[in-house]
């Protein structure tokens, strides 16, 4: 016999829906009086249905705001990245004027060692070390897609000098401040080229090269040696204070939406010894978490308070919706969580000697919805730009919540007998 389904559209509230108070949303269902030669339950009129909303606070992240920069490797969607050389220049590739060879330099890197790239001295990337300078047709270019961070304006880049005595920051032509540094020093946010090594983009008068930590000092590859320098730059990039979401358009047509099997979110059972029927009230709560996240086109910085208005997707009768525009605040992140208890109570009737099993049922839905935003960043010096960027919406849902009763099963002679001793 096929388990009788009470359809409880527990899930049908938009993510909008204000939560209720402690008696939660309650509905009736009609009753239904079936036959009880089948030894079906008989469910009563009286059946009430909650559903609660909590948003979860956001996770305290426990890494810590690098002090300096190491850049994301070739297929990170950052802005700004290593991309590699594929023999022409990408798009938003970083570059100097070297006043002193009167030429543009693109910043390009070996592994760990950060060197120039010219295109009129052919495809290489020349580069300081084991005392000498190298040319290598495998390398990678610095980007900047969009122009988006800021670490340059037309010839000019965020190179800050380092000296033995102290720091001069100089940022589009404008003096920040001065402060005391030594050897082998470099400031905050400066670019570093790979997390194995302590090495940095850097510069001086005569062009690009790399800082080493280590040895305390700026190497120049120039006309096959390499040369070392107590005084140099080095490149840094201004860190992101704040970024704003806006504008989200959401591309339905083009979702993938996976639905999966039915799942028990939680069950009971009634036991009935007696000889006659008996009234026993069910009740049925559990809760379950829907996550929300926005993986967009530029990287994420840990720390960076990251606002987005938007509508929130949501199924519905195996449909995707979109819900009022809310705002979200995230740090560290693009994930929204939110905890929904749902709860059930209904009376049955139980048939003498039967044990009656009561189910909630429901489906989870994964969904990955393309979108496009204006994300409008604004930076530690209190400049802000924006970009038009492309992300994908990945919403986790339960839904479809139902209840089902199944048949009513006679006791076993042991279940009986061990009633009546």
């Amino acid at each position: 016999m096929l388990p009788l389904l009470l359809l409880l559209v527990l899930s049908s509230a938009s993510p909008q829906d204000q939560p209720p108070d402690d008696s939660g949303r309650r509905g009736n269902v009609s009753s239904l009086n079936l036959n009880p030669a089948h030894d079906v339950a008989k469910i009563e009129a009286n059946v009430s249905v909650s559903m609660v909303r909590r948003v979860l606070a956001s996770i305290a992240l426990k890494h810590k705001r690098p002090v300096n920069v190491t850049l994301p490797e070739v297929g990170d969607t950052g802005k700004l990245r290593w991309e590699k050389w594929n023999g022409s220049l990408p798009n938003g590739s970083v570059s100097i004027y070297n006043s002193y060879a009167d030429r543009i330099d693109y910043i390009c890197k070996v592994g760990c060692n950060s060197g120039f790239y010219n295109p009129r001295m052919g495809p290489y990337c020349h580069y300081p070390d084991k005392n000498k300078e190298n040319l290598s047709s495998s390398f990678q270019i610095l980007v900047n897609e969009d122009n988006f961070e800021i670490v340059e304006k037309p010839c000019q880049l965020y190179f800050r000098s380092f000296s033995t005595l102290q720091i001069s920051y100089v940022v589009f032509g404008r003096a920040f401040f001065h402060k005391e540094g030594s050897y082998g020093s470099v400031p905050k946010n400066s670019i570093r080229t790979c997390s194995s090594e302590e090495m940095y983009v850097g510069k001086n008068e005569y062009g690009l090269g790399k800082v080493d930590l280590k040895d305390q000092c700026f190497y120049l590859p120039w006309k096959g040696s390499q040369y070392w320098y107590r005084s140099y730059e080095v490149l840094t990039q201004v860190k992101a204070e704040e970024d704003l979401i806006s504008d989200v358009s959401y591309f339905i047509n083009k979702a993938i939406i996976i639905k999966g099997l039915p799942t028990t979110l939680q069950s009971s059972t009634t036991v009935n010894h007696g000889l006659s029927p008996v009234i026993q009230t069910v009740s049925l709560t559990k809760t379950t978490t829907d996550e929300r996240r926005w993986d967009i086109s530029s990287s994420v910085t840990f720390g960076v308070r990251t606002t987005i208005s938007t509508g929130i997707p949501f199924i519905l009768s195996g449909n995707i919706e979109i819900s009022a525009e809310t705002t979200h605040t995230f740090s560290g992140g693009h994930t929204w969580t939110e905890q929904i208890s749902h709860s059930v109570t209904l009376q049955l009737t139980v048939p003498p000697n039967h044990s009656c099993t009561v189910k909630m049922v429901g489906y989870q839905y994964k969904m990955e919805i393309p979108f496009t935003a204006r994300l409008k960043r604004t930076y530690e010096d209190g400049e802000t730009r924006s970009v038009i960027i492309s992300g994908t919406y990945h919403g986790v849902q339960v839904g479809e919540i139902r209840v089902e009763v199944e048949p009513c099963q006679p006791l076993s002679n042991s279940e009986r007998s061990s009633k009546t001793t």
